[in-house]
Formats: C-alpha cells, sequence, structure tokens
C-alpha cells in the first residue's frame, strides 16, 4: 500500500481522509442495516451488515490511490473539461468492476468462515452490478475530490515556496517570503535584509538586488534602500523635503524626493 498511497506524489493524507470518511459511512451503514433489520423482523445475521460495509470499504480504500492518480494525469481545467468528464466517466466502470469483484470475494470468505453462502447476483448479475456501479460512482466521485483538494493544497505550498528569496547570510542559506522583507539598505559591501524579527547580512550590492527584487514590490526610495510597498503605514514629508516612511512594524525609513514615485505607488496601488 506504501507505494500505491504515494502515487500522486501526496503521502498518505489524502489516503487517509478518505479512510476517515469512509469508515464514518461504513458504521453508519451498518447499524443502519442493523435495526432496520431488526425493525422488520428480517433473519439477517448481526455480524452480516458489518461484512457488507467493510468488505466495501476494503476495496475503496486499495483503489482509493489509484483514482488518486487518475485525477493528478487528467485534472478538471476549464480548457479540457469536456476531457476530464469522459476520462473519469469511462473509468468508473472498471473501477466498479474491481471494487464489486474483490468485496463480493471478501464476502464469500468470510460467509464461508461462518459456515454459509453468500449469493450476489440473485439470479440477476447484470443488475445487481448496474445497481453497485451507480454508487461506484459516487463514491469515485468524493474520492477524486478529496485527492484533487490536496493536489491543489500542494500546488499552493508548491507556488508559495518557490516565491520564496534565496539569500546567503554567511555561511547558511536563509529563505525569506517576500511579504517577510520590510526594507533592504546597502552597507558598504553587503546589503542588510531588515525583517520584523531579524536583519540579514548579505554580501551583494543594492542595485543587484534592487533587479531581483522588483517584481515582489520592493522598491528603491533611497540611493542605499528599498521598502517593500505592501509594508508601508504612513509617509510625512520632512523639512529636508525628503519622505519618513513608517512601516507597518512601526520602525522608521527615510525615502528621497528623487524616488518620490514609487512612494506614491505605495499609496495608490
Amino acid at each position: 500500500m506504501n507505494g500505491w498511497a504515494v502515487t500522486s506524489g501526496l503521502g498518505w493524507a489524502p489516503w487517509l481522509a478518505v479512510a476517515a470518511l469512509g469508515l464514518a459511512v461504513a458504521l453508519v451503514n451498518a447499524t443502519s442495516r442493523l435495526m432496520e433489520t431488526a425493525r422488520d423482523g428480517d433473519a439477517v445475521p448481526g455480524w452480516a451488515p458489518f461484512v457488507w460495509e467493510f468488505s466495501s470499504l476494503a476495496l475503496l480504500l486499495a483503489l482509493a490511490p489509484l483514482i488518486g492518480a487518475a485525477v493528478a494525469g487528467y485534472p478538471p481545467r476549464r480548457d479540457r473539461l469536456a476531457r476530464f468528464v469522459a476520462v473519469h466517466a469511462a473509468l468508473t466502470v472498471p473501477y466498479s468492476v474491481l471494487h464489486v469483484g474483490g468485496m463480493v470475494a471478501l464476502r464469500k470468505l468470510a460467509y464461508a468462515l461462518a459456515g454459509t453462502a453468500y449469493d450476489f447476483s440473485h439470479g440477476d448479475l447484470a443488475r445487481e452490478f448496474f445497481y453497485e456501479w451507480r454508487k461506484d460512482v459516487l463514491s469515485y466521485a468524493i474520492v477524486a475530490a478529496v485527492y484533487w483538494y490536496f493536489q491543489r493544497r500542494a500546488e499552493a505550498g508548491q507556488a508559495s515556496a518557490d516565491r520564496r528569496i534565496e539569500i546567503r547570510d554567511g555561511t547558511s542559506a536563509v529563505y525569506l517570503p517576500p511579504s517577510d522583507i520590510l526594507w533592504v539598505e546597502a552597507a558598504g559591501n553587503y546589503v542588510q535584509f531588515h525583517t520584523s524579527a531579524k536583519t540579514h547580512l548579505v554580501r551583494a550590492t543594492l542595485a543587484a538586488w534592487e533587479a531581483k527584487l522588483a517584481a515582489q514590490g520592493i522598491v528603491r526610495v533611497h540611493r542605499s534602500r528599498l521598502v517593500n510597498r505592501a509594508r508601508i503605514r504612513a509617509l510625512k514629508p520632512t523639512p529636508a523635503g525628503d519622505v519618513e516612511i513608517t512601516l507597518d512594524d512601526g520602525r522608521a525609513v527615510i525615502g528621497s524626493r528623487r524616488y518620490r514615485e514609487a512612494l506614491d505607488t505605495a499609496q495608490n496601488p
């Protein structure tokens, strides 16, 4: 199961979510059947509803990673929605064949151990398979939705990680989300990255980092200083004609009148 569980690169999380949901449904269905048989006076062994439900759950959990892999290979996209529907609708048939075949085998084994026999088809195999396939379409859709949810989360996390900025602080590599940076300042042959928690010192030029950080909204406001526009709280003119920039952590730095346009953009995004 370990190899299957990681087929779509998501580890065990979606499989465990499917297992938790499936277990809850199986318990509710099994106990409901027990109460219904007691109410209607049906001669059904007390263990039978649990065999029915948990044999189905066992096959669902065995096949769930394959559904996850199918969703990863054929995800829902606006420009390919028809293909998505067609592929997954078609896949419900082999899924149902495997699900029904496996659960019937488990039920026959359980009934044999109890000294009795299990009859799945009741004389009409096509009708019974169609009955089960309808339910399998729903279970396939639910499992697919769970895996798709976790895939979207993983993609969002990866996109966030890809946006991080790598800087070399001494001998260590530090990865900073752009939103953590307050301002960047030249310090001789070094550049200081100021965050709310710490200042990182990097051997580099401010001009080089200005080019790298422009797309992140970190712009030059002074000959020796860059500021994160998203972290600006207030601007206040100084007597010398420059501007005092108050950041959202309460600290203030000075911006030059030469770079007023970047500061005006910060006020009016």
